[in-house]
């Protein structure tokens, strides 16, 4: 019998949304991959998601990096930190960078809708996501729960595509994409 070697996937994110989608995608799903929810700190900045990439990375394992870009669109120092973050990691294939203009919210609100629509925040998204998920809250409580993630899984390829035809610099977008692409493998 020949043994498949282990997937280790640090999942880094700045909040309790990215740590609950992707432990309820990760069972609901099967992916057959440890997520690390050591990762996630609400409120956490760039140095804190770099700092987590490289412990991961030094740990062998592959790193999923969730998170807001709507804080370096406001901030010219948050922006230049963005900006280096991403250079010091886009080529090595180790890290796959899942940003989301504004917020995660918008990923999930691929799944119901193509649009590329600018959101000056996740207010503006929550408003338009609660037309398809109605009880939709940004709370731990409501977050804990996994049904709004099982709202999602079937429509999961469309928001997959909607994510693929957007550009960054052209509205609100979402690369989270990525993460699902190479869970999928």
């Amino acid at each position: 019998m020949v043994r498949l070697p282990k997937v280790n996937i640090g999942v880094v994110g700045e909040g309790v949304t990215e740590k609950y989608y992707f432990t309820h995608l990760r069972k609901i799903k099967g992916y057959k991959i440890k997520i690390k929810p050591s990762g996630f700190v609400k409120g956490k900045n760039i140095e804190y998601v770099q700092k987590k990439v490289k412990e991961f990375l030094l740990a062998d394992m592959q790193v999923i990096c969730a998170f807001d870009a709507d804080v370096s669109q406001r901030n010219k120092e948050e922006k230049e930190k963005l900006a280096k973050f991403v250079n010091d990691f886009k080529d090595n294939e180790n890290v796959i960078i899942c940003d989301s203009l504004p917020s995660i919210e918008f990923w999930f609100l691929l799944h119901f809708k193509q649009t590329n629509r600018h959101f000056p925040n996740y207010y503006a998204i929550r408003d338009e996501l609660r037309k398809y998920i109605p009880d939709y809250h940004k709370t731990e409580k409501y977050l804990m729960q996994d049904k709004w993630v099982k709202a999602l899984i079937s429509k999961q390829d469309i928001a997959i595509n909607h994510s693929k035809s957007l550009k960054p610099g052209n509205g609100s977008y979402s690369n989270i994409y990525k993460a699902i692409k190479n869970f999928e493998k």
